[in-house]
């Protein structure tokens, strides 16, 4: 079983109780808009780090993390990318990363919108964690942990960090 911390659209910024609330994962995925490398160096002291770079990032980050992330996890695989759209409405490269990877999870941010859903016209759970920065539209400041367990997918929890 693997616990995994969910983050996106930190855009700088990173909460101190980002760390409380991830303390017990095994391992963060960030979505993309790290801000810059000091987020992605203080998140990978603390937890093996995957990320995707998002469109606000710089060339530190761009050097370091891929465009779209696939990976196995246990039994689940992963395709993550900042710029994806969601169940139905993903956008024309997502269309295609999703027909070509076929992963039962999806991830993407960008959108600042809070959102996990199931897709059962490509059998993908879609996650977007919203965003855990100051910056943006949103009004309040996300995250998400859930656990993989061989081929399941439980224990999913939104954890709300306050007001932008």
């Amino acid at each position: 079983m693997i616990k995994i911390g969910l983050i996106s659209d930190t855009h700088d910024y990173l909460d101190d109780a980002v760390f409380k609330h991830f303390e017990h994962c095994d391992e963060i995925w960030h979505a993309g808009d790290f801000g810059t490398a000091t987020i992605a160096d203080a998140l990978k002291a603390f937890k093996p780090l995957r990320g995707v770079y998002g469109n606000i990032d710089g060339y530190d980050i761009r050097s370091e993390y891929p465009e779209n992330g696939i990976w196995q996890c246990e039994e689940v695989k992963i395709l993550m990318t900042h710029i994806g759209g969601y169940p139905p409405k993903y956008n024309p490269r997502s269309k295609v990363l999703i027909k070509e990877n076929q992963p039962q999870i999806f991830i993407s941010g960008h959108s600042h919108i809070l959102k996990i859903m199931y897709d059962p016209a490509v059998n993908c759970l879609h996650m977007n964690p919203g965003a855990a920065g100051k910056q943006g539209w949103h009004k309040v400041r996300t995250l998400v942990r859930f656990e993989i367990d061989g081929k399941d997918i439980k224990h999913c929890e939104v954890i709300e960090l306050g007001s932008r």
